[in-house]
Formats: structure tokens, C-alpha cells, sequence
């Protein structure tokens, strides 16, 4: 099944992905990145489904989405 991987470098906490997400399983969490932002991460990976939902809302290419195979 496919999973969401984040890179945090890349995220600039718009929190698009999390309302994008149709578990809502995606938050913006109180880490910060390099750049001070708050990075989005899934709080529960098991029940992801690996739509893509949150890949095609990101606008700064922070997401993506691996099979586990």
C-alpha cells in the first residue's frame, strides 16, 4: 500500500495537504524546519490510504507518495 513521506525542508506549514486529506490524518506539528516553519506530518500512518490527495495540493513539492512494496 501506499504511504505520504514529508519532507520537512521543503515545507512551508500552508496547511493545504491537511485539509486536502479525506481522513484527515495530516497536521501541522509544532517542529519546525530550517526555516522556522511548521512542518505538516501524519499522525497516524496506518490509516493512510495513499489517495495523493495531500501530493496534488502541495505547491512547494514537499510530499510524496512511495509504495511500500
Amino acid at each position: 500500500m501506499a504511504k505520504v513521506k514529508f519532507n520537512s525542508q521543503l515545507c512551508k506549514g500552508c496547511g493545504l495537504c491537511v485539509s486536502a486529506c479525506p481522513k484527515q490524518i495530516l497536521a501541522l506539528s509544532n517542529k519546525l524546519n530550517a526555516k522556522g516553519y511548521p512542518v505538516a506530518e501524519c499522525t497516524d500512518i496506518e490509516k493512510c490510504i495513499g489517495c495523493g490527495f495531500c501530493y496534488r495540493m502541495c505547491p512547494d513539492c514537499a510530499i510524496e507518495v512511495v509504495d511500500e512494496k
